[in-house]
Order: structure tokens, then sequence, then C-alpha cells
């Protein structure tokens, strides 16, 4: 039996000097439109050519089937703007054959203005509860290369390349039920 994924509840966290929500949500056209231009602004911002940017942006956009597909969490400022949105399923055996249940992180995405401020590491924390609050075992990331070592500092590791030709290269895992590892010049009494 696999495990099924119960609704989480809505979390306020101060980051940074800002209110941000993080909430579930099944997004409607209007929550999709946003959620798509906090990925537009997101993509536009990375260090890629112009043209690989957009021949590569619409797949990273969201549809009306990918909201039957996935779950989504989306985080909010004070305004109630959508600064930040996480996509996720659950993994098919061939992604996750040696670390159990699993589900994958399709997309993270923060808005430019927003990032560097807690909020893709408040996300990546909502799914996990929502993973092993689910009974998950796991969060899979197929990673952009320049994304690793926030994932690395979110307690992400790298698996093994077994086959080159039909592994992904940036692949990596966290188990549920271990807590984020700290920054090494975090004070853990705060």
């Amino acid at each position: 039996k696999r495990p099924s994924e119960s609704r989480s509840r809505m979390e306020q966290t101060i980051v940074t000097g800002q209110a941000i929500t993080v909430q579930r949500l099944t997004p409607d056209s209007t929550a999709l439109d946003a959620i798509n231009c906090v990925i537009e602004s997101a993509v536009l911002g990375w260090d890629l050519a112009e043209r690989v940017k957009r021949l590569v942006l619409p797949s990273y956009r969201y549809t009306p089937l990918d909201v039957q597909h996935l779950s989504f969490a989306v985080a909010r400022n004070r305004h109630d703007d959508i600064v930040g949105v996480a996509s996720w399923e659950e993994a098919g055996a061939v992604d996750s054959p040696q670390i159990g249940a699993t589900l994958v992180l399709h997309g993270l995405f923060v808005a430019p203005g927003h990032q560097g401020r807690g909020i893709g590491g408040l996300l990546v924390d909502h799914v996990v509860k929502v993973a092993a609050g689910s009974g998950y075992d796991a969060l899979l990331v197929k990673a952009q290369r320049d994304a690793q070592a926030f994932f690395a500092s979110q307690g992400f590791q790298s698996l093994p390349v077994g086959d080159a030709a039909n592994d992904y290269a940036h692949r990596l895992w966290r188990p549920v039920h271990q807590p984020r590892r700290q920054p090494h010049n975090a004070d853990p009494h705060r």
C-alpha cells in the first residue's frame, strides 16, 4: 500500500523581517498565473544564455493538467502575493529503488526579489513535513547543477549515478525523518 498525502495546515513564519505564509494549495487559474510569473522571473535570472532561457521556459510553466497530477505549496508575503512555489508527486520505482517510498520535488522556485531570505528552505521544510506525515521515507530532487549547494544546505545528499546514459546526473535525496542540516555558522540556540 502506498502512503497517502494529507492536507497540511497553513504555517506563518517571519523571514528576514517579513511575514511569509506557506500553505498547501490546489491552484486555480489566477493562482496558476501567479505561480508561473514566479517561475518565469526565477528562470530568467538563471545563469544561462538568453536563447536557452526562452527555449526552456515553456517546459517549466505549469498547466491545468499539471494541477491534476502534482501537489503544490506556495509562499505568500504579507500582501498575499505568491513569492515562492514548490511542487511534488510520488516517485516511481525507477526514481527511488534504493530509498523507499519517495516524493519527487518537481519544482522549487522563489521570485528573484525574495531569494536568499530563507523562503526556499521554508518550502522544502513544508514538503518534508507533508512527506513525513504521509508515510514517505524520502524526498528526491533532480536539481539544476547550480542548485546543488542549496539542496545540500537543506540536508540533501547526492545519489550515485549508476547508469550515465539513463540517470540524471544531479539527483539528490533527503530522508524525511531527520532535521535539516544547519549551516556551519548557524547558532543552534536561536
